[in-house]
């Protein structure tokens, strides 16, 4: 057979396989995409001309492998098959490289960690944990007292322009209905965290803080505080560990500090290190991987999640912090939790919980059925988990009104609260490690689709198959959700597609890999990623490559663009966040990150309809295969979070549920300007699991 019989094969198929591309539908959609990002001035992203594009250069690809085989003698089907997506359970958890460096025994770390994650006394207010926001598959079930106002609203100019109104209700602490969704307001469904107050000090050995309530001027009803609420919904920490950063906005910064969420972009972070027990050093610490631990410490010092405001000190030199009244970022501007520190260690773990005797990580030190851990302390735990150079030494750390800090020797007497032992002051660094390590434990694999990835074919049902086929075909979901862990901020996609790229469509804009901004809100309504940390910097990893703050605020060297990355041009980030994974999405409504809509058929509805924006062309499903793709989702839950089977099991935790009403208008007043609390128990489980918890409104 000669070459040009078979150059002329070569161009059929690709022929054949271009029009196969480009049906009718296929150009109708190209051109309203097309139309669509001119009239929209190339403004926000769009997983269809990705995808589109993608099936364009696969094509291409086919076109020279078969022409490559054939020239060789070989022949080839021209079907040509991309590998399989392997099953969750072969990705590995990523992690740190010099955890060795600080963690002695990481099953002592993850006992610690879990501990911590949902103990009640870690709030200021004694009630308010980790868990309190993440104990339902790892996300919030709740529905009374849980809207926010637009509260992160900004100006064209860029300038805050909180909005105070609430449209959904009409006041705080309203009972959410079916019938609310899905929101056509600036408003959020999100998660109650703590009373507005301003921290004085601590009682060591006491869960509640010294704290002055402060009148509240959004979050009250008829003059009496409520709990605030969190500006954004509350994403799951189950399988959270496979992103690359975190929050919706990506400040939690791949590389903890051991102080905050930020990483490499706050200056002072430090914390210290014994050269021996006599003398004390402030050392910088950077361990990559670790955006779960960068997540982790900020919301102890969040004054709308879990703390008074002002509970900590601030670092020498930190002129960029501030106090964030809105919570914008959790811990924004504030440092380490050292009073939290003082606080705790004293108190018995979990001093306020039953554990059951058959947890998984804690059963062995469960008094049930009194509450906390038995013979332990949060000095013990941290002794086991962590390496005795950073917390043994005979010196402590004075810090001063101003912040300044100065080593030594401890005194014959008490310590007073602004002396720190090392174990105290580097409290951040045992938060942040262990709370990542044990939610690294949390991770979600053996749903039907990932047993079905694994060659059991029935493990999916017919109606499931063929939603596979539209979440990978028509419905475009993998242009935002893919690979094993169904998420393009994942490590492992970063690690493959680059920290931040060139969007493959023209004019090829930059872009931070695995943030999307598709239409849920206007843009001016949360800039999510096109906000700036508290150091003034953009946390758009993109525009940091723009103003030459890539190697020095991330740690590494920028990708090489081509063309080259123009300092002026326009980057994709403004209303973009991060894309979560989806494993358990059947369990963790509402959805998105204005907690917007209810229901898996809202969502398909949404992405059918081109978004709320229409930025997105319509998908065209029809009500069956609308069916189709709800189910699919629902085979990506893994019963063992459902039932709440190891390693979802957990201690027993009481969680505000909303406030009593003396009316539809009125809550009733504690005495201290405070609205009372109702309390929901959730019984502790065992490592067999229960019955669950009942789903969003149902």
């Amino acid at each position: 057979m000669g070459f040009l019989p078979n150059l002329s094969l070569v161009i059929s198929i690709t022929g054949l396989s271009l029009y196969l591309l480009l049906t009718s539908k296929s150009r109708f959609l190209l051109k309203s995409m097309v139309t669509k990002i001119k009239r929209q001035e190339w403004r926000f992203k769009y997983g269809k001309l990705n995808y589109l594009r993608a099936r364009f250069l696969k094509t291409i690809t086919i076109a020279v492998i078969i022409m490559a085989a054939i020239i060789a003698g070989n022949t080839v089907s021209a079907q040509v098959t991309p590998s399989p997506l392997p099953s969750l359970k072969s990705i590995s958890v990523p992690e740190p490289d010099n955890l060795g460096d600080f963690v002695k025994d990481k099953v002592a770390a993850i006992k610690l960690g879990k501990t911590l994650f949902w103990d009640i006394q870690v709030g200021s207010d004694g009630v308010t944990a980790c868990a309190s926001c993440h104990f339902h598959a790892g996300a919030d079930n709740r529905s009374k007292n849980q809207i926010a106002p637009g509260l992160l609203r900004i100006n064209p100019d860029g300038t805050e322009n909180p909005d105070a109104v609430f449209n959904v209700g009409g006041l705080p602490n309203y009972q959410l209905k079916p019938g609310d969704f899905p929101f056509h307001s600036n408003d959020v469904s999100s998660s109650q965290g703590i009373f507005n107050s301003k921290f004085v000090d601590v009682t060591p050995g006491n869960a509640q803080d010294q704290v002055t309530n402060e009148p509240d001027p959004v979050f009250n009803v008829g003059g009496v505080n409520v709990r605030r609420v969190e500006p954004r919904n509350t994403p799951t920490v189950i399988n959270s560990a496979f992103n690359f950063r975190n929050f919706w906005d990506g400040r939690a910064q791949n590389i903890f500090n051991g102080v905050n969420p930020f990483g490499l972009r706050d200056p002072n972070a430090a914390i210290a290190k014994a050269a021996n027990p006599n003398k004390l050093e402030f050392v910088k610490v950077s361990l990559k991987n670790a955006s779960l631990a960068s997540q982790a410490v900020g919301p102890p010092l969040s004054s709308f999640e879990s703390s008074a405001d002002g509970r900590t000190f601030q670092e020498i030199g930190d002129k960029f912090g501030r106090i964030d009244k809105r919570s914008l970022s959790a811990g924004k501007g504030k440092k380490l939790p050292r009073k939290l520190a003082k606080k705790l260690l004293p108190l018995r773990p979990l001093g306020k919980q039953v554990v059951h005797p058959q947890d998984s990580v804690l059963g062995a030190d469960s008094r049930s059925p009194k509450p906390g851990l038995k013979d332990k302390t949060y000095g013990q735990l941290i002794q086991d988990a962590f390496k005795p150079e950073w917390w043994k030494s005979n010196q402590l750390i004075q810090v001063d009104a101003e912040g300044r800090r100065t080593f030594v020797k401890k005194p014959d007497r008490s310590l007073e609260t602004n002396e720190y032992t090392l174990m105290e002051y580097n409290f951040s660094l045992f938060f942040g490690l262990a709370v990542q390590l044990y939610e690294s434990t949390l991770i979600a694999n053996d749903t039907p689709f990932d047993r079905f990835l694994e060659g059991k074919t029935n493990a999916l049902t017919s109606e499931q198959q063929q939603g596979k086929q539209l979440f990978e075909g028509k419905a475009f979901c993998i242009a935002c959700h893919v690979g094993s862990e169904l998420t393009a901020a994942s490590t492992s996609n970063v690690a493959k597609e680059g920290r931040i790229k060139r969007a493959p469509f023209p004019p090829n804009s930059p872009e931070d890999t695995g943030f999307f901004n598709i239409g849920v809100t206007p843009t001016t309504e949360d800039p999510s990623l096109g906000s700036k940390d508290a150091f003034g910097n953009p946390l758009s990893e993109a525009r940091l490559a723009q103003l030459g703050k890539f190697q020095l605020l991330l740690g590494e060297n920028p990708p090489t663009f081509n063309p080259p990355l123009n300092p002026t041009e326009f980057v994709f980030a403004d209303g973009a966040f991060k894309a979560p994974g989806l494993r358990n999405v059947e369990l963790t409504a509402p959805y998105f990150h204005n907690g917007g809509h209810a229901t898996l058929e809202q969502v398909i509805d949404f992405y059918n309809q081109g978004g709320n924006l229409r930025l997105l062309p319509p998908l065209g499903l029809s009500p069956e295969e609308k069916q189709q793709l709800v189910a699919f989702l629902k085979g990506l839950t893994d019963e063992r979070v459902r039932y709440e089977k190891a390693p979802f099991d957990h201690p027993q935790l009481f969680v505000p549920n909303g406030h009593p009403s003396g009316s539809s208008t009125s809550v009733i007043n504690d005495g201290s300007g405070k609205a009372t609390d109702s309390l929901l128990e959730i019984p502790a489980v065992g490592k067999n699991g229960g019955s669950g918890t009942p789903n969003f409104l149902s």
